[in-house]
C-alpha cells in the first residue's frame, strides 16, 4: 500500500502542508513513522479521510481555484464489473466518477489510496496514474 508524507498528503487535500500536520496532530487522520523516520499516512486512511473532509466542514471558506482539466488527488473507490469500471477520486473538494473499462483499470493497476490525476474533457473524465 502507498503510504504518503505530510506534504503530499497536504496536496491532495488542497491544504497547507501546515493544516494537514494539525489534523494528524489532533487524531483526525492516523500516522505512523517510515524507515527514514518521516510521519506518514497510509493511502487506504488518507482516500477515507479525504472523503470524510469533503462531505464535512461547511464552516470552512470554499476553495478559490480554477483548475484547468487536471484534478490529482486520491483513488477513494473502484466498481469492477465483467467489462466496465468506475473510478472516484478526491481531489481536495471536488469528487470526480470515470467510467472505463476493467482493462484499463487493471493496466494502470489502480487501487484504493493511490495517487492517481483525473482530467476532464467536455464529459469524459479519464484517470492517470501518478
Amino acid at each position: 500500500m502507498q503510504s504518503y508524507t505530510i506534504g503530499q498528503a497536504a496536496r491532495l487535500l488542497g491544504v497547507s502542508p501546515d493544516t494537514a500536520r494539525r489534523w494528524a496532530d489532533a487524531g483526525r487522520v492516523a500516522t505512523h513513522r517510515d524507515e527514514s523516520g518521516r510521519r506518514v499516512i497510509d493511502g487506504k486512511s488518507l482516500a477515507e479521510f479525504s472523503v470524510e473532509i469533503a462531505q464535512g466542514d461547511d464552516d470552512d471558506e470554499p476553495s478559490y481555484t480554477s483548475a484547468r482539466n487536471a484534478f490529482p488527488g486520491i483513488v477513494t473507490g473502484i466498481k469492477l464489473g465483467d467489462i466496465a469500471a468506475q473510478v472516484t477520486i478526491q481531489a481536495g473538494p471536488h469528487r470526480l466518477v470515470s467510467l472505463l473499462t476493467r482493462e484499463a483499470v487493471e493496466e494502470l493497476g489502480l487501487e484504493v489510496g493511490m495517487q492517481a490525476t483525473a482530467r476532464v474533457k467536455s464529459t469524459s473524465v479519464h484517470i492517470d496514474r501518478t
